[in-house]
């Protein structure tokens, strides 16, 4: 007899975290723990809750951001908030916040406290600067973005420009979860907990590593883009390969192509039939080829544009080319890869409307990710936490009278 084998728990089955987070950075962090299967407690504000409830975006940040959370919503300016929160502590393994700096610690509580009501508890806090003399600065993704470089690289001359998408936030708190990952490993040695902080200006400069060594050692600063440059992206000298940029198809669409090694080469020459090109000893290398693009640029493009973006896709394919259609968000959504790859979750919210969203960008052999709760409503499982915590109803009621707790009664996660 063959016994079905049990699905395998997620990696995080068994760890609770306690999330403090609003908008984008901390509640990135709290997803991603909570995707790997932490049971994540969004600890907010009765009145305000996540900022990103509240943005003029329709919910689309929080909805984005939110999944696999229960919400309590908790005054932590109220002794007896205060004291549903070190409960929580107790029970916790990790917080997660990205509060102004200081705000915990003016709240009675900073990682101190925690560390003193629970040795083991982790904070992980995602903060505009670490250590110095900036670090009591406020930030945000776009200044993090012009104060680390990236936007003046990104941008053109005298036109800084941010990516159009919280990159920072996102990758602040992924090095903050890989910080909280270390320190549960370190623990299991130490029985001790961890004070971890994330930093979004350094996350951008840390972004800028081969910068800084071109910088220093090959004396060529990197310039903002080239609006004239041939490629539509500016960007293929500049990175060093010989064909590293935008194309134009027949079908007026772009198609990016990237000749990284001497095989890709030989292969795009052959399947644009220029063995000329793929023969010429002054090519043969990604060095000269660096050096020589108006040689061979204009060749490849009137090539590109013999074919419409679907065949090119197909050609490029069957020749082992790097290639990248240039798509848009609307064409995320039914994307073929994402979807036959299992790749998109699908989340439902109260009100019936569904969408997807990105799984995200790792996997474990044939775990599944799934939407175990959706983006909740503000304070929707305070009542059930605190129940868990050992508080009785009578005790849940006067909590509430003294406004340090909210069970809310609204289905929606945003304002209407």
């Amino acid at each position: 007899m063959i016994v079905p084998t049990p699905p395998r728990a997620l990696p995080l089955d068994g760890i609770r975290v306690l999330e403090l987070g609003h908008i984008v950075a901390g509640p990135s962090a709290g997803l991603i723990l909570g995707d790997l299967g932490a049971e994540v407690c969004k600890v907010e504000d009765p009145w305000i809750g996540d900022t990103a409830r509240n943005q003029a975006n329709q919910g689309t940040t929080f909805f984005s951001f939110n999944r696999n959370k229960r919400s309590v919503a908790v005054n932590l300016r109220e002794p007896g908030g205060r004291g549903v929160f070190k409960r929580l502590i107790e029970k916790s393994d990790v917080v997660v916040e990205n509060y102004n700096p200081g705000a915990l610690d003016r709240l009675g509580v900073g990682y101190v406290w925690a560390s003193s009501v629970n040795p083991r508890i982790i904070y992980c806090s995602i903060k505009g600067f670490l250590s110095g003399p900036y670090e009591s600065r406020p930030s945000l993704d776009e200044l993090a973005q012009m104060e680390g470089g990236l936007a003046y690289v990104t941008g053109l001359p005298g036109r800084p420009m941010r990516a159009a998408a919280s990159i920072v936030d996102i990758g602040a708190a992924s090095y903050g979860v890989i910080g909280v990952l270390a320190a549960l490993y370190r623990r299991q040695l130490t029985g001790m907990g961890e004070d971890i902080r994330s930093g979004l200006f350094e996350t951008t400069v840390f972004w800028m590593n081969q910068h800084f060594s071109r910088v220093q050692l090959a004396g060529d600063p990197p310039k903002p883009r080239d609006p004239t440059a041939a490629s539509a992206s500016g960007i293929g000298g500049a990175m060093g390969w010989g064909v590293y940029q935008l194309f134009d198809t027949r079908d007026g669409k772009q198609i990016f192509i990237a000749v990284t090694t001497n095989r890709h080469w030989a292969n795009l020459c052959e399947l644009f039939g220029l063995s000329d090109l793929r023969n010429d000893p002054a090519l043969n290398t990604n060095a000269k080829r660096s050096l020589s693009r108006p040689v061979f640029i204009p060749r490849i493009a009137e090539a590109v544009r013999q074919f419409e973006l679907a065949e090119m896709m197909r050609r490029l394919r069957e020749a082992d080319v790097p290639y990248a259609p240039v798509n848009t968000p609307v064409d995320l959504v039914d994307e073929p890869h994402l979807n036959a790859g299992g790749h998109l979750l699908t989340v439902e919210l109260s009100d019936g409307r569904t969408f997807k969203l990105p799984t995200l960008p790792v996997t474990f052999g044939d775990t599944p990710y799934e939407v175990r709760l959706p983006p909740p409503a503000l304070g929707e499982h305070t009542n059930a936490v605190l129940a868990e915590l050992g508080y009785l109803p009578a005790e849940i009621d006067e909590l509430q009278a003294a406004h340090a707790v909210l069970q809310s009664d609204r289905m929606l996660a945003i304002d209407s």
